[in-house]
């Protein structure tokens, strides 16, 4: 069982957590990706709350965006007390798979799309998670991202 509770919409870019879009914006702004807001084919949020409390009795909120074009997968992550990170790629330049057929979801129980290859600001290949929930909009949002990275390669 996950550490995480997820909840998983399908929403238009703009309607992301105002962070989330800032920095998919600056993101794309400062690695020149061009116009490919307005080619969004889908988008997706997804709001984690950590199951267990933290030592100090806390509640753990991690909130994630992504949106994918015909030529790209931009996510951005944020925390109450953390700066947003926002990562890229160019589908031609990564593999997507569901992260329950990794080696990892052997050890840790989660759900979502693991990520790996060339991303945007990297020179060498990376692997990233990006959490789901097991709803229709996360796995509409998963199987399109699967098939957009192997149609990238054809």
């Amino acid at each position: 069982m996950s550490e995480w509770k997820r909840m998983t919409k399908e929403i238009p870019f703009e309607n992301l957590r105002t962070e989330l879009v800032e920095g998919i914006k600056k993101h794309v702004e400062k690695y020149n990706l061009g116009s490919i807001l307005a080619e969004t084919l889908i988008c997706v949020q997804t709001d984690s709350e950590k199951i267990k409390k933290s030592l100090f009795g806390g509640t753990e909120h991690v909130y994630m965006g992504a949106i994918l074009t015909p030529r790209w997968l931009v996510w951005a992550v944020s925390e109450p007390k953390a700066q947003t990170t926002v990562l890229s790629a160019q589908l031609k330049d990564v593999v997507a798979q569901d992260y329950s057929q990794t080696q990892l979801a052997k050890l840790v129980s989660d759900s979502g799309i693991e990520v790996s290859g060339r991303f945007t600001d990297t020179s060498e290949n990376v692997s990233a998670f990006i959490g789901l929930d097991e709803s229709e909009a996360a796995n509409r949002f998963k199987e399109r991202v699967i098939t957009a990275t192997q149609e990238a390669k054809k």
